[in-house]
This record gives C-alpha cells, sequence and structure tokens, in this order.
C-alpha cells in the first residue's frame, strides 16, 4: 500500500507541550504511520520523555492538533486513557519487571490486569511473545536471574502481549553492552517490519549511525527531522 494512503497513527501538528507550566516543546509537527522505526534523540532535558509521555497522555498536549491511534489527546476523556494505552506498548530503559515472581507470572499479570482470562489463550499468548523474543526457555527465571538484555527482552515481550499499533522505547539500550544494545535494536526493529510502529528515544548515536532510519532530533524546544 502506498504510505501516503496509510491513517497515521500519530499526527500531531503544531502542538505546544508544557511541564510544570513551561514551553518543553513548541510547533511540534510529527507523523507516524503503521510499522514506521524511528529514532528519536536529542540531549537529556530537550523533550524525548515528554514527547513520549504525551503519547501515551501522561503529558497533557497544551495546543495544537495531535490525534494517536484515533484518539484527539486534547479532548481525551480520563475513561478513554487506559483504552489508549492499552494499544500501546511501552519498554522501560529500567525494565520495571515485578521483582517477587518469574517470568511467566510477571506476564500473566499483565494479561490479568488486562482482562484476559481464557487460561489456554494465557498460555498461548505467552508463549507467543516470549517466542518472538527469542526468550522461551526463560519463562520459569526470576528477573535477578537474567542478563540485564535478557530482562529488557521480556520487558518487549510484555509490551507485545496486547498486539500494540506502536511501541514506545524510552532509552532501552541506556544499561547495556553495545553487543546487547545491537541486539535489542534488531528486535524492535524486527518488530516494526512485523507491521508495529516502533519510536525508539536514545542517546546512542553511535547505534543510529550503525543502523540508520528515519530520525527526529528533540532541538531548543522544537522537532527537527534527519
Amino acid at each position: 500500500m502506498d504510505s501516503n494512503q496509510l491513517t497515521p497513527i500519530i499526527d500531531y501538528r503544531d502542538v505546544e507541550i508544557l511541564r510544570k507550566e513551561l514551553v518543553v516543546l513548541k510547533h511540534v509537527n510529527l507523523t507516524v504511520n503503521p510499522g514506521e522505526f524511528l529514532y528519536l534523540v536529542g540531549k537529556v532535558g530537550s523533550g524525548k520523555s515528554s514527547l513520549m509521555k504525551s503519547i501515551y497522555a501522561e503529558v497533557p498536549v497544551e495546543s495544537g492538533s495531535a490525534t494517536v491511534l484515533g484518539y484527539d489527546l486534547l479532548n481525551i476523556k480520563r475513561k478513554q486513557i487506559p483504552f489508549l494505552r492499552r494499544k500501546i506498548g511501552i519498554v522501560f530503559q529500567d525494565f520495571q519487571l515485578l521483582i517477587d515472581r518469574n517470568v511467566y507470572d510477571n506476564l500473566l499479570f499483565v494479561l490479568k490486569a488486562t482482562g484476559w482470562r481464557n487460561r489456554d489463550e494465557i498460555e498461548t499468548r505467552i508463549e507467543q511473545v516470549l517466542k518472538e523474543v527469542g526468550m522461551l526457555n526463560k519463562s520459569y527465571k526470576m528477573p535477578h536471574e537474567l542478563s540485564g538484555g535478557e530482562q529488557q527482552r521480556i520487558v518487549i515481550a510484555r509490551a507485545l502481549l496486547n498486539s500494540p499499533e506502536l511501541i514506545l522505547a524510552d532509552e532501552p539500550t541506556g544499561n547495556l553492552d553495545p553487543d546487547t544494545a545491537s541486539q535489542i535494536l534488531n528486535t524492535l526493529r524486527e518488530i516494526s517490519r512485523n507491521g508495529t510502529a516502533v519510536v525508539m528515544a536514545t542517546h546512542n548515536l553511535q547505534l543510529v549511525e550503525e543502523y540508520p532510519g528515519r530520525t527526529i532530533r528533540c532541538h531548543d524546544k522544537s522537532l527537527l527531522e534527519g
């Protein structure tokens, strides 16, 4: 299909984002299509995290036009926000796995919290996402028994559970060595090739150079393409 005919999953036009009444980003124009892979780069404090958080309605959009997965962020109701977030998978730098339970039970917790009830369907879905990230044989492991790279793969599996149309990855390679970072990046790029859009915030410009892709830069309260 011609990309011009796709309905963007993120469509920001002349958006302004504030944190604590201070302008973080202004005149933001951003379009992300289904299956697209996008790097978001910029210095600490340049607005990357604020932009990411605005996409899942944790930071409000102040003005302009902003649509994510069909939701109008300027007029979204509080009760709609959980439904928007269910369509988005989030990958954090610091993993945020539940340390008191094994991998399987971490994933089970998310599925139950989002309304899954059928045991067979739950087991099948957990097996599918673990297989997708190459961690099928680690379901019985506790988080502390896994390396950083393995934990991040589990976090990606968790983000995939509800078949999101969009994954937001906030510095997903920040705590990893270069080889492991490359493996995680390849996993995310493969996910985008399978049709899920991925927006990845990163400080790692070497990784961006090694694996070129569309890049958006946060600079001077603006978004710059390329």
